[in-house]
């Protein structure tokens, strides 16, 4: 299967300055409010961040994208 590197909206999180988890968000006001629910049950040593990000892409069984890994962010 080739390789899908396309730019996305992310919401990262990030663990003691470590990138741990990334997800596709539609919009950059949909990750904004999945960031703001987020951000309320946060432990101390998690962040959130929004981004435009370029990245590699791999497909679901139901079709849909989810992010393999980050290739650079904008």
């Amino acid at each position: 299967m080739e390789a899908i590197i396309k730019t996305v909206v992310a919401l990262c999180m990030f663990i003691n300055g470590e990138l741990k988890e990334h997800r596709i968000q539609g919009s950059v006001s949909d990750c904004l409010k999945h960031k703001r629910i987020a951000e309320r049950d946060k432990s101390t040593n998690m962040m959130y961040r929004c981004g435009k990000v370029q990245a590699e892409l791999e497909t679901n069984i139901d079709g849909s994208y989810s992010i393999k890994k980050i290739v650079k962010s904008k």
